[in-house]
This record gives C-alpha cells, sequence and structure tokens, in this order.
C-alpha cells in the first residue's frame, strides 16, 4: 500500500511542462546568443537597406513604406530563428529524448512556439525603435496599438513556422525550404500586419477603425494557426 505520509509526487501540469521547455530552450540560447544576434543583424541591415532607398534629404517615407519595411524585416529575421527552432533537437537524434519525456506533443509544440516569439520580440522591439529613428515614423502615441499588431502578427507567424521546421527537421536544404513553404501561408499575417501598421502611423489621417479590423483578423488567424499546429504536431514528429 503506498505510504500516505510519503505521497508520491504530482506530474508537472501541461502549461508547466510548456513553459519548461520554452525556459531549456531560452536558456541555453542565452548562454551563446547565436540566434538572436543573427535575428537581430539582419533585422537591423534590412532597415538600414531600405532608409538608403526611400529616405532622400531627410524626407519621411509615406507610412505603407515604413509599415512594409518594418514587417519585411520582422518576417526575415523571423525565419532565421525558425531555421533553428529544433536545430538542437536535431543533433545527436536529441528529438528522440525529447519525445520520450512524458510532456504531452502539445507541450513541447506550445515551449518551442513561446521560446521563438520571446526571441523574436527582443528583435522586434529592436527593429522598432530602428524604423522610429530612421523614418521619423509617428510612433507614440500608438506605440501600445503598434505592438499589439506586432505580438498577434508574431504569433501566427511563430506558430505556422514551428510546424514546418519541425516537419523539415532531416531535410536537405532546409533553410530555403522553410522559406519556400512558410512565406505563402503567412501572406494574410503580413498583409493583415502592415495595413494595420498603415492605418496606425499615418501622420495625416490615422485609422483606428481600420486597424481594429486588422488587429481582430490577427486573432482569428493566431486562433486558427495555434488550433492546426496543435494538432498537427503530433503526427508530424511521431511520423519523423
Amino acid at each position: 500500500m503506498p505510504d500516505s505520509r510519503h505521497p508520491a509526487p504530482r506530474a508537472p501540469g501541461f502549461l508547466s511542462q510548456a513553459l519548461r521547455i520554452a525556459a531549456k530552450d531560452l536558456a541555453i540560447e542565452w548562454r551563446s546568443r547565436e540566434v538572436i544576434a543573427t535575428m537581430t543583424f539582419l533585422a537591423v541591415v534590412v532597415v538600414l537597406i531600405f532608409s538608403f532607398a526611400f529616405v532622400v534629404e531627410g524626407a519621411r517615407p509615406p507610412a505603407p513604406v515604413v509599415a512594409g519595411i518594418l514587417w519585411i524585416a520582422l518576417v526575415m529575421s523571423g525565419t532565421v530563428g525558425l531555421g533553428r527552432a529544433f536545430d538542437r533537437e536535431r543533433e545527436g537524434e536529441a528529438i528522440r529524448s525529447l519525445l520520450l519525456t512524458p510532456a504531452p506533443r502539445a507541450a513541447i509544440y506550445l515551449g518551442k512556439l513561446a521560446a521563438t516569439c520571446a526571441l523574436m520580440a527582443i528583435t522586434e522591439t529592436v527593429l522598432t525603435g530602428l524604423s522610429a529613428v530612421l523614418f521619423s515614423a509617428n510612433l507614440g502615441d500608438v506605440i501600445g496599438r503598434v505592438a499589439l499588431l506586432l505580438v498577434l502578427g508574431t504569433v501566427g507567424f511563430a506558430a505556422a513556422g514551428c510546424i514546418f521546421s519541425a516537419a523539415l527537421l532531416r531535410a536537405r536544404g532546409r533553410d530555403a525550404l522553410l522559406a519556400t513553404l512558410l512565406y505563402p501561408i503567412i501572406v494574410p499575417i503580413v498583409i493583415a500586419g502592415a495595413r494595420g501598421t498603415t492605418q496606425l502611423i499615418d501622420p495625416v489621417s490615422p485609422d483606428f477603425d481600420g486597424a481594429r479590423f486588422w488587429t481582430e483578423f490577427l486573432v482569428a488567424v493566431d486562433i486558427l494557426f495555434v488550433t492546426a499546429g496543435l494538432w498537427a504536431f503530433e503526427p508530424i514528429v511521431s511520423g519523423d
């Protein structure tokens, strides 16, 4: 009979397991800082290149141009992070050990998603500040709304990207394949994010109602992508 004085330890909950996986990835990245440095460097280079192309004699580029540059840099730098999301598990067949843990497959997916979003959030902070300085973007009064759009876009982007990154775990040329497969899927996210950002930073007539529509659209897309990811992750990694 089990000893009532020494009850068996309780298994960690679903969210606790997901957070542990995210914390593990972030702790490893904190020690090396390889991915975050590469992501941030690429985002800064993209913004600088476009700034030389569109900023002429100190003239402020139109709001759609600034929003487009911001979201293009976000997607390009985020792809680097997604390409490395499962790299450590690929080395030494560590993915097998991860799948043998008691953690549900959905918790592994959410942990990877959370870690990817956290890394992208750091890059986005630098990216947004740099865009505001180089393009004289009107972000002061709407920074909270713009940040919400970026967060929602990041969640949807990472939700789809983690699935493709897991599916291409052992594929040759996985970085090129990841971009080829992922970009057509995230077109609605980029369009919604860029349109919503444009309407918020327009210095003449900001359209808050239009931005609210695109924000709600991103919420719906995030729910769809995260739900699909939770459903698809287990058969993808189980058949790996």
